[in-house]
Formats: C-alpha cells, sequence, structure tokens
C-alpha cells in the first residue's frame, strides 16, 4: 500500500533536484518560476495511462518513470528548447506496493537530474484502477527562435535522429509473449534540438511520439507540404528478429521513439553526427499539402498516416 498523501510528498521532496531558475518548488500553492533574459516559456503536458501507455507487467517501474517524463522533455527538444521544471500528478491503487512508487520515482528524478530539471510541484490522489501520471514540463527558448512544426519549404531535405522502430519491436514481442521483458530508456534529444536551434539549421521540427509517418504528416500539414521518403535511407533498428519488411512497417509506424523529425534547406550543411547522436537524411520535401509518398524498391506508392490516434478505432 502507498504510504499517506504527505508522506508520499514529503518521499517525492527528498529526491527532487534543484534548478536556479525555479524561485519556489514543492511546499506552497503553486510554483514560481523564472524565465531567463529575452526568452519565452514552453509548456506541454502528457498523460500516461497503466494499461495504455505502460504496463506494469510488460516493464520495470523505473523504465515507466523514465518514460513518462522522456515524452514530455522530448517535446522541449523538438522546439529546440532546454527544459526547467516538471509537475508530476499520480495516481495509484490502494492496492500498489509502496516499493512500485518509490521506483518510478527514481526512474523519472533520475532523468530529470540528468537535465537539471526541477519537480517543481502536481499533486497525488487514490486511483479506482490502475496507475495514472499526468506530467507537464515547462522549459524555454530565445524569444522568436523556437523550432516549430511550420516552416519546411519545398526542396527542403527532410533529417531524423537515431534509429526507428526498437519501441514498436519490443512492444509486438510482448504481445505475442515470444520475447522476455525488455526495459527501453528513451534518450530525449535535448542537445540535438539546442543545436539546430542555435545555428538556424531545422525549417521544422517535430519529435517521433506518434510513429514517423503521423509525425511526418502533422510536420506537412503544418507547414503546407508534402514529402518524398526514401525507404531504404530510413535509419531502421535491427535490436529485434523482424523481417525486413516488417521492420520497415515498425519504423514507419511504431512510434514512442522520441527520436527528432526535422528539415533544413539544401544549403545548410549537416553533419553526420550532432551532439553524439547520428542524423540521416531520408528525404525531401516537395509541393502538394499534406501529400506523402513512399519510395520503395524502385517504386513510389501513397505514404499513409498510420501511427498512434487515440480514439481511431472507434470511428
Amino acid at each position: 500500500m502507498p504510504l499517506p498523501e504527505r508522506a508520499l510528498i514529503r518521499r517525492i521532496q527528498d529526491r527532487v533536484g534543484r534548478n536556479r531558475l525555479v524561485a519556489r518548488g514543492i511546499g506552497d500553492d503553486c510554483a514560481v518560476l523564472r524565465l531567463p533574459r529575452e526568452h519565452e516559456a514552453l509548456i506541454t503536458t502528457d498523460f500516461s495511462l497503466e494499461g495504455v501507455h505502460f504496463r506494469r507487467e510488460w516493464q520495470s517501474a523505473e523504465c515507466s518513470g523514465h518514460r513518462c517524463l522522456a515524452r514530455g522533455l522530448s517535446d522541449i527538444a523538438a522546439m529546440g528548447g532546454e527544459p526547467i521544471a516538471a509537475f508530476l500528478s499520480l495516481a495509484v491503487p490502494s492496492d500498489l506496493p509502496q516499493r512500485w512508487v518509490d521506483r518510478f520515482l527514481g526512474g523519472f528524478s533520475a532523468l530529470a537530474n540528468k537535465y537539471n530539471v526541477e519537480l517543481a510541484g502536481g499533486d497525488t490522489a487514490q486511483s479506482p484502477a490502475g496507475v495514472l501520471a499526468d506530467v507537464v514540463v515547462f522549459g524555454s527558448a530565445p524569444r522568436g527562435k523556437a523550432l516549430l512544426r511550420a516552416g519546411a519549404c519545398p526542396g527542403d531535405r527532410v533529417y531524423v535522429t537515431g534509429k526507428l522502430g526498437l519501441s514498436a519491436a519490443m512492444l509486438e514481442q510482448l504481445r505475442s509473449r515470444v520475447g522476455k521483458k525488455i526495459d527501453i530508456f528513451p534518450e530525449p534529444r535535448i542537445a540535438v534540438g539546442k543545436w539546430l536551434r542555435e545555428r538556424a539549421i531545422a525549417s521544422a521540427c517535430i519529435d517521433i511520439s506518434d510513429g514517423l509517418s503521423t509525425d511526418l504528416f502533422h510536420l506537412c500539414e503544418e507547414s503546407g507540404v508534402g514529402a518524398v521518403i526514401a525507404a531504404d535511407a530510413i535509419p531502421i533498428s535491427r535490436a529485434s528478429p523482424s523481417a525486413n519488411r516488417h521492420a520497415l512497417e515498425l519504423a514507419l509506424h511504431g512510434g514512442e521513439d522520441y527520436e527528432l523529425l526535422f528539415t533544413a534547406p539544401k544549403s545548410k550543411r549537416l553533419p553526420k553526427v550532432i551532439a553524439g547522436v547520428a542524423i540521416a537524411s531520408i528525404g525531401e520535401i516537395v509541393r502538394g499539402k499534406p501529400k506523402m509518398q513512399l519510395v520503395l524498391d524502385g517504386t513510389t506508392m501513397p505514404l499513409e498516416a498510420k501511427g498512434w490516434e487515440h480514439f481511431r478505432a472507434r470511428r
């Protein structure tokens, strides 16, 4: 059984690091945050629900805590921002062991401390069934310099960081009960986003949370353009025994990779590695909102957005 609420809050306080831009964190009715001079606030929020975003029997509590915060930090990275503070509202069932809660907070706070993010507030509650974590992340970017989904132009190259498809491959194995439980700790690409913003390289940017196809569609829709992607240029994770064609499907539509997808003019020369992360050129922006195409084995075909979308199955 979890600790009583006030004791649980004290336990959370003991784990948090400090950030100089948080004037007042846990302990008052509101947090008091400062912005660096000439910066604007970046604010993002994400639900993580047991049975939808994670399952206790499939991943460790540390992994669940890490991933709950990684989602928000990845959004800050996609804007080229720097994270400052996080807010965690955590609802847990009465029969949940306190050890699980402690381990969840350990995974959450380890990632927060790595990026100097202070846990500045939140809430706790008893859930009738399952764990629910609502995470708000607060960051900043220089005024008028945040990377946006809008801004891609015909002729721009399309890039992604890292490798795609690993989370989807592991989830598929767990669902089929073929593989063993494996924890995956995605790394928010904060340094890459900041590098792109500081050098005014990216014309548009988004993080890959719902799948490459869906997030590319979002970027094309906001920019009023289309895109042509080369299947053989997509950096696919080879950590699973999936066949090549199936691995491509997972990389295109799987989601939860938390890599960055961005565009840049052809005139901008990009290194193959930024902040220790591999960068791959996978296609080109074209005219035709928001039409997407995939070139596979020499054949050009429509690319549909088949990544994650809540409520889609009910339509």
